[in-house]
């Protein structure tokens, strides 16, 4: 099933709608916190306000609560090698994965995903090894799937993202900065 994925994703720790309101409609929300799992109230105020406002909304590693509230996608961390998600028969559905390497790629292809978040991308305080332009390129060109550059990207290196064969960008970072 062909549908219109994002181009922007952005990752988000909490609930707080206030956090995201500047930001704008065609930036998909990743809810990513795996030590705090988010309440049924929490998620149908986001979800609700999402909807309203024309956002797509995710959830990482959550799969139940995925199905539970009929989000618009799953998100499968490249840790993770055991999720399957059966939801093929849901329209617009997206499933995205993150990846490091190639062992990773061939795993989120096998785990039904339908784009990659290839990371991190540039130098961050917290990575050892950034892919970086050339890495991520060869990678990008060893999977079907479209892919997005994740980790590291900010004001000064956004127009280095032209340089790679990449379907958008995601960040953690860069969307709360440049609302």
């Amino acid at each position: 099933m062909h549908i219109n994925l994002p181009k922007f994703y952005h990752f988000i720790d909490n609930l707080n709608i206030k956090n995201i309101k500047k930001l704008d409609k065609n930036i998909a929300l990743i809810y990513r916190n795996y030590e705090k799992k988010p309440r049924d109230d929490e998620i149908i105020k986001f979800k609700n306000y999402c909807k309203k406002n024309n956002k797509k909304f995710l959830i990482g590693n959550y799969s139940d609560l995925v199905k539970k509230h009929n989000l618009d996608g799953f998100y499968i961390p490249a840790f993770n090698n055991k999720i399957y998600l059966n939801l093929n028969n849901k329209s617009n559905f997206i499933i995205v994965g993150s990846a490091h390497n190639l062992k990773e790629i061939r795993s989120k292809e096998k785990q039904g995903v339908q784009l990659i978040f290839l990371s991190p991308l540039f130098k961050k305080k917290n990575s050892n090894r950034p892919l970086g332009l050339y890495r991520y390129n060869i990678l990008s060109k060893l999977s079907k799937l479209p892919t997005i550059g994740l980790g590291g990207i900010t004001k000064k290196n956004l127009k280095n993202l032209k340089l790679l064969k990449t379907d958008g960008f995601a960040s953690i970072n860069f969307f709360r900065k440049e609302k």
